[in-house]
C-alpha cells in the first residue's frame, strides 16, 4: 500500500537518524552487526515520533531508491545499510577488486 511522500521522507529520514546515527533518540537496541528488532523498532517510533505500520516501513524499505535499509531474511530484524556513524560490522566479505577500476571525480577536483 503506497504512502504519501511526505510521510515517506519523513520515515526514510528518521530511519536514517535512529539506525545510522541515534538509536538513542527512541531507546532502541541495535546489535554489534547494526540489527534493531522489527516489531521494537515499530513500538518506539509510535511511542516516541509518529504513527508508522509494518506496511509502511516494509514499503519504505522496498521503494528505497538507495537501497538504505534492510531487512533480515525473516523480516524480524531491520538495520541500515551504509553511511553509519556508529560502530557496526555490516558482514561484509571482502573482495579482490578488478584489474580496472573507474571513480566518478568532477575534473576539477583531479589534482587533489
Amino acid at each position: 500500500m503506497p504512502m504519501d511522500k511526505e510521510k515517506e521522507t519523513r520515515t526514510s529520514k528518521f530511519l536514517s537518524l535512529v539506525l545510522r546515527h541515534q538509536p538513542e533518540t527512541i531507546h532502541l537496541e541495535i546489535d554489534a552487526n547494526g540489527w534493531a528488532n522489527v516489531q521494537d523498532l515499530l513500538q518506539k517510533i509510535n511511542l516516541y515520533a509518529f504513527e508508522l505500520t509494518l506496511n509502511e516501513l516494509e514499503f519504505v524499505v522496498s521503494n528505497n531508491s538507495k537501497k538504505r535499509f534492510t531487512f533480515s531474511n525473516d523480516l524480524t530484524r531491520i538495520r541500515a545499510s551504509q553511511g553509519h556513524s556508529l560502530e557496526i560490522n555490516l558482514e561484509l566479505q571482502a573482495e579482490t577488486p578488478p584489474p580496472v577500476l573507474y571513480h566518478g571525480t568532477a575534473t576539477k577536483n583531479l589534482d587533489s
